[in-house]
Protein backbone atom coordinates (compact mmCIF):
# COMPACT_ATOMS: atom_id res chain seq x y z
CA UNK A 1 0.00 0.00 0.00
CA UNK A 2 2.74 2.43 0.62
CA UNK A 3 3.95 2.12 -2.97
CA UNK A 4 0.53 2.87 -4.25
CA UNK A 5 0.52 5.93 -2.14
CA UNK A 6 3.49 6.88 -3.15
CA UNK A 7 2.64 6.81 -6.93
CA UNK A 8 -0.32 8.69 -6.26
CA UNK A 9 1.28 11.72 -4.39
CA UNK A 10 3.74 11.69 -7.20
CA UNK A 11 1.24 11.76 -9.81
CA UNK A 12 -1.07 14.96 -7.59
CA UNK A 13 2.67 16.69 -7.57
CA UNK A 14 2.85 16.56 -11.26
CA UNK A 15 -0.79 17.49 -11.21
CA UNK A 16 -0.04 20.74 -9.56
CA UNK A 17 2.85 21.58 -10.95
CA UNK A 18 1.84 21.67 -13.98
CA UNK A 19 -1.30 23.71 -13.36
CA UNK A 20 0.73 26.04 -11.85
CA UNK A 21 3.09 26.45 -14.82
CA UNK A 22 -0.44 26.35 -16.98
CA UNK A 23 -1.59 29.76 -14.73
CA UNK A 24 1.96 31.65 -14.60
CA UNK A 25 3.27 30.68 -18.53
CA UNK A 26 0.12 31.78 -20.02
CA UNK A 27 1.06 34.56 -21.64
CA UNK A 28 4.28 32.54 -22.66
CA UNK A 29 2.09 29.88 -24.84
CA UNK A 30 2.80 27.06 -22.12
CA UNK A 31 2.71 23.62 -24.05
CA UNK A 32 3.41 21.08 -21.51
CA UNK A 33 6.05 20.26 -18.76
CA UNK A 34 7.89 16.88 -18.55
CA UNK A 35 9.75 15.82 -15.14
CA UNK A 36 12.53 13.29 -14.61
CA UNK A 37 14.27 12.55 -11.87
CA UNK A 38 18.19 12.07 -12.10
CA UNK A 39 20.88 11.67 -9.52
CA UNK A 40 21.75 15.13 -9.29
CA UNK A 41 18.35 16.51 -8.98
CA UNK A 42 15.38 17.00 -10.76
CA UNK A 43 15.40 17.77 -14.37
CA UNK A 44 12.31 20.01 -15.37
CA UNK A 45 11.37 20.43 -19.32
CA UNK A 46 8.99 23.48 -19.93
CA UNK A 47 7.16 23.76 -23.50
CA UNK A 48 6.32 27.29 -25.08
CA UNK A 49 5.50 29.29 -27.85
CA UNK A 50 8.01 32.12 -26.88
CA UNK A 51 10.80 30.84 -24.90
CA UNK A 52 11.65 34.41 -23.61
CA UNK A 53 8.99 34.59 -21.71
CA UNK A 54 9.96 31.87 -19.91
CA UNK A 55 13.56 32.70 -19.48
CA UNK A 56 13.21 36.34 -18.37
CA UNK A 57 15.34 39.24 -18.67
CA UNK A 58 18.83 37.85 -16.94
CA UNK A 59 17.15 34.78 -16.22
CA UNK A 60 15.51 36.32 -13.57
CA UNK A 61 11.89 34.21 -14.33
CA UNK A 62 13.19 30.80 -14.71
CA UNK A 63 15.37 31.23 -11.26
CA UNK A 64 11.95 32.75 -9.83
CA UNK A 65 10.44 29.44 -10.75
CA UNK A 66 12.72 27.47 -9.63
CA UNK A 67 13.28 28.79 -5.81
CA UNK A 68 9.08 28.71 -5.95
CA UNK A 69 8.92 24.63 -7.13
CA UNK A 70 11.43 24.16 -4.65
CA UNK A 71 10.28 25.73 -1.71
CA UNK A 72 6.29 25.06 -2.53
CA UNK A 73 6.49 21.81 -3.60
CA UNK A 74 9.08 20.34 -2.29
CA UNK A 75 11.36 19.59 -5.32
CA UNK A 76 14.66 18.62 -5.37
CA UNK A 77 17.07 20.27 -6.53
CA UNK A 78 15.36 21.62 -9.98
CA UNK A 79 17.46 22.24 -13.01
CA UNK A 80 14.90 23.65 -15.70
CA UNK A 81 15.46 23.55 -19.67
CA UNK A 82 12.77 25.58 -22.02
CA UNK A 83 12.25 23.87 -25.32
CA UNK A 84 10.71 25.68 -27.96
CA UNK A 85 7.48 24.05 -29.61
CA UNK A 86 7.88 23.54 -33.28
CA UNK A 87 4.53 23.70 -34.55
CA UNK A 88 2.24 24.55 -31.94
CA UNK A 89 -1.33 23.50 -33.83
CA UNK A 90 0.32 19.74 -32.46
CA UNK A 91 0.24 20.89 -29.46
CA UNK A 92 -2.52 20.00 -27.24
CA UNK A 93 -2.13 22.35 -24.42
CA UNK A 94 -1.21 25.31 -27.10
CA UNK A 95 -4.98 24.06 -28.89
CA UNK A 96 -7.13 24.21 -25.70
CA UNK A 97 -6.09 27.41 -24.46
CA UNK A 98 -6.77 28.68 -28.15
CA UNK A 99 -9.94 27.38 -27.62
CA UNK A 100 -10.48 28.91 -24.30
CA UNK A 101 -9.27 32.25 -25.22
CA UNK A 102 -12.31 32.19 -27.90
CA UNK A 103 -14.72 31.41 -25.77
CA UNK A 104 -13.62 34.30 -23.53
CA UNK A 105 -13.68 36.80 -26.43
CA UNK A 106 -17.62 35.61 -26.88
CA UNK A 107 -17.28 33.58 -30.24
CA UNK A 108 -19.82 30.50 -30.26
CA UNK A 109 -18.32 27.41 -29.14
CA UNK A 110 -19.43 25.30 -32.40
CA UNK A 111 -17.39 28.09 -34.49
CA UNK A 112 -13.91 27.79 -32.05
CA UNK A 113 -13.88 24.49 -32.05
CA UNK A 114 -14.62 23.70 -35.95
CA UNK A 115 -11.76 26.70 -36.41
CA UNK A 116 -9.45 24.63 -33.78
CA UNK A 117 -10.19 21.49 -35.63
CA UNK A 118 -9.45 22.58 -38.79
CA UNK A 119 -6.22 24.46 -37.78
CA UNK A 120 -4.68 20.77 -36.36
CA UNK A 121 -5.81 19.04 -39.30
CA UNK A 122 -3.93 21.55 -41.64
CA UNK A 123 -0.78 20.89 -39.41
CA UNK A 124 -0.90 17.61 -40.74
CA UNK A 125 -2.52 16.00 -37.52
CA UNK A 126 -3.61 12.43 -38.28
CA UNK A 127 -6.62 12.98 -36.21
CA UNK A 128 -8.05 15.42 -33.59
CA UNK A 129 -10.92 15.49 -31.19
CA UNK A 130 -12.03 18.51 -29.19
CA UNK A 131 -14.57 18.18 -26.00
CA UNK A 132 -15.73 21.46 -24.65
CA UNK A 133 -18.19 21.02 -21.96
CA UNK A 134 -20.33 23.06 -19.93
CA UNK A 135 -23.65 25.14 -20.03
CA UNK A 136 -23.29 25.87 -23.66
CA UNK A 137 -26.60 27.09 -24.64
CA UNK A 138 -29.11 26.41 -21.70
CA UNK A 139 -29.11 26.58 -17.99
CA UNK A 140 -28.04 22.45 -18.09
CA UNK A 141 -24.88 21.31 -18.56
CA UNK A 142 -23.59 19.30 -21.45
CA UNK A 143 -21.01 18.71 -23.97
CA UNK A 144 -20.74 18.79 -27.58
CA UNK A 145 -17.58 17.20 -29.38
CA UNK A 146 -15.69 17.83 -32.57
CA UNK A 147 -13.83 15.02 -34.04
CA UNK A 148 -11.81 14.56 -37.55
CA UNK A 149 -9.36 12.24 -39.11
CA UNK A 150 -7.92 8.59 -37.18
CA UNK A 151 -8.58 9.04 -33.69
CA UNK A 152 -7.99 5.38 -32.13
CA UNK A 153 -8.99 4.61 -28.57
CA UNK A 154 -7.23 1.05 -27.00
CA UNK A 155 -4.20 -0.49 -27.77
CA UNK A 156 -0.07 0.92 -27.69
CA UNK A 157 -0.92 3.64 -30.66
CA UNK A 158 -3.15 6.29 -27.77
CA UNK A 159 -1.37 5.11 -25.04
CA UNK A 160 2.13 5.78 -25.98
CA UNK A 161 1.28 8.66 -28.76
CA UNK A 162 -1.55 10.34 -27.99
CA UNK A 163 -1.03 14.04 -27.11
CA UNK A 164 -3.77 14.79 -24.24
CA UNK A 165 -4.36 18.41 -23.08
CA UNK A 166 -6.89 19.83 -20.69
CA UNK A 167 -8.47 23.68 -19.57
CA UNK A 168 -11.19 25.25 -17.51
CA UNK A 169 -12.53 28.96 -18.41
CA UNK A 170 -14.96 30.96 -16.11
CA UNK A 171 -17.55 32.18 -17.83
CA UNK A 172 -20.72 34.33 -17.27
CA UNK A 173 -22.85 30.83 -17.52
CA UNK A 174 -20.20 28.99 -15.35
CA UNK A 175 -17.09 27.01 -15.75
CA UNK A 176 -16.61 25.64 -19.48
CA UNK A 177 -14.09 22.95 -20.06
CA UNK A 178 -11.82 22.12 -23.10
CA UNK A 179 -10.59 18.87 -23.31
CA UNK A 180 -8.51 17.88 -26.33
CA UNK A 181 -6.48 14.78 -27.96
CA UNK A 182 -4.15 15.16 -30.83
CA UNK A 183 -2.84 11.92 -32.73
CA UNK A 184 0.52 13.46 -34.23
CA UNK A 185 1.32 12.46 -37.94
CA UNK A 186 4.72 10.79 -37.30
CA UNK A 187 3.19 7.94 -35.58
CA UNK A 188 4.30 3.95 -36.38
CA UNK A 189 0.91 1.53 -36.54
CA UNK A 190 1.85 -1.73 -35.58
CA UNK A 191 -1.25 -2.61 -38.08
CA UNK A 192 0.54 -0.80 -40.92
CA UNK A 193 1.35 -2.83 -43.89
CA UNK A 194 3.99 -1.05 -46.43
CA UNK A 195 4.12 -2.07 -49.96
CA UNK A 196 7.80 -1.86 -51.62
CA UNK A 197 7.99 -1.58 -55.10
CA UNK A 198 10.64 -3.44 -57.14
CA UNK A 199 13.50 -1.55 -58.91
CA UNK A 200 12.92 -1.38 -62.66
CA UNK A 201 15.63 -3.90 -64.35
CA UNK A 202 18.05 -2.39 -66.23
CA UNK A 203 18.83 -3.57 -69.93
CA UNK A 204 21.69 -5.87 -69.02
CA UNK A 205 19.47 -7.97 -66.53
CA UNK A 206 16.70 -7.82 -69.78
CA UNK A 207 18.92 -9.16 -71.99
CA UNK A 208 19.76 -12.31 -69.49
CA UNK A 209 15.97 -13.01 -69.17
CA UNK A 210 15.59 -12.62 -72.96
CA UNK A 211 18.62 -15.32 -73.24
CA UNK A 212 17.32 -17.30 -70.12
CA UNK A 213 13.63 -17.55 -72.11
CA UNK A 214 15.32 -18.63 -74.93
CA UNK A 215 17.48 -21.52 -73.33
CA UNK A 216 14.02 -22.99 -71.86
CA UNK A 217 12.10 -22.75 -74.94
CA UNK A 218 15.25 -24.84 -76.87
CA UNK A 219 15.02 -27.48 -73.78
CA UNK A 220 10.87 -28.14 -74.14
CA UNK A 221 10.90 -28.14 -78.57
CA UNK A 222 12.07 -31.35 -79.94
CA UNK A 223 14.20 -31.56 -83.12
CA UNK A 224 13.63 -33.13 -86.19
CA UNK A 225 15.10 -36.55 -85.19
CA UNK A 226 13.01 -36.60 -82.32
CA UNK A 227 9.75 -35.66 -84.02
CA UNK A 228 10.37 -38.55 -86.79
CA UNK A 229 11.16 -40.72 -83.88
CA UNK A 230 7.83 -40.04 -82.25
CA UNK A 231 6.01 -40.14 -85.51
CA UNK A 232 6.99 -43.16 -86.54
CA UNK A 233 6.53 -44.95 -83.46
CA UNK A 234 2.99 -43.55 -83.23
CA UNK A 235 2.14 -45.06 -86.94
CA UNK A 236 3.56 -48.49 -85.64
CA UNK A 237 1.40 -48.43 -82.42
CA UNK A 238 -1.59 -47.38 -84.48
CA UNK A 239 -1.00 -50.52 -86.84
CA UNK A 240 -0.62 -52.93 -84.10
CA UNK A 241 -4.71 -51.17 -82.86
CA UNK A 242 -5.52 -52.03 -86.33
CA UNK A 243 -4.15 -55.70 -86.87
CA UNK A 244 -5.73 -56.44 -83.52
CA UNK A 245 -8.81 -54.91 -84.07
CA UNK A 246 -9.50 -57.27 -87.55
CA UNK A 247 -8.42 -60.41 -85.45
CA UNK A 248 -10.58 -59.99 -83.02
CA UNK A 249 -13.47 -59.79 -85.52
CA UNK A 250 -12.24 -62.74 -87.38
CA UNK A 251 -12.57 -64.28 -84.38
CA UNK A 252 -16.14 -63.37 -84.08
CA UNK A 253 -17.52 -64.52 -87.27
CA UNK A 254 -16.15 -68.06 -86.79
Amino acid sequence: MAVVKHFITESVKRTEIDEFLQKKLERAGYGGVSISKTPLGTHIVIYAMRPGLVIGRGGTTIKELATILEEKFKVSNPQISVSEIEIPELNAYVVASRVASALQRGIHFRRAGFWALNQVMDAGALGVEITISGKLRTERARFEKFRIGYLPRCGDPPLKYMRRAEVHVQLKPGIFGIRVRIMPPDVVFPDKIEIIEAAPASEEEKLEEAGKTEETLEEITPTEEEATEAAETEGEEKVTEASKETSEETEGVE
